[in-house]
């Protein structure tokens, strides 16, 4: 189930914050500019999808999103617990890091936890299949993807390269709670 925790950003002990209801999640994101929307991924991909199944059972959504924010390219990205490489990768995305460009993520299957800190706020995003979140460009941010990955999802870009990390050298990320 999604879910929107909120702290202060020098406590990470009490929420200030929580919801699982999908519509409160998106007016708190809403209202710091982080688009929140609720998705149907009713098509069965199958265990493993391919990157082309995936497109193809979402392009509908997709060219809907470029066409309102011009977005120039997408990809498909899926992890999983056998990945050789899931720790280096858990840990490149665990630190604090912004973007030049919006990160957009529709989850077709899984869960990741987005970590964004806004103003004097850590707002945790754990997003699940059907969920689509888009972090404003320039935002402060990490990504939790937990110590047994599993999920897939669609990037969408500004940048027809895709998205550069800026990692800020904060050590917040640190003090917040992770995925198991």
């Amino acid at each position: 189930m999604s879910a929107l925790t909120i702290f202060a950003d020098n406590d990470a002990r009490e929420p200030l914050w929580q919801s699982t209801n999908a519509e409160a999640i998106r007016e708190q994101l809403n209202a710091q500019g982080v688009r929140f929307e609720r998705w149907q991924a009713d098509c069965d991909l199958g265990d493993t999808p391919t990157p082309e199944a995936v497109l193809n059972a979402y392009q509908h959504a997709i060219d809907r999103l470029v066409a309102e924010k011009g977005y120039q390219s997408w990809d498909v990205i899926s992890m999983r617990a056998d990945n050789p490489q899931k720790e280096a990768m858990r840990g490149k995305f665990l630190n604090e890091h912004t973007h030049g460009e919006d990160e957009v993520r529709f989850f077709v299957e899984g869960a990741g936890l987005f970590c964004l800190h806004i103003g004097d706020k850590i707002y945790q995003v754990l997003c699940e299949k059907n969920d689509l979140i888009s972090v404003p460009a320039g935002t402060p941010h990490w990504f939790d993807m937990g110590s047994q990955p599993h999920f897939t999802a669609i990037r969408i870009f500004d940048n027809p390269e895709g998205w550069i990390a800026n990692f800020t050298g904060s050590p917040i990320a640190e003090s917040y709670p992770r995925l198991a």
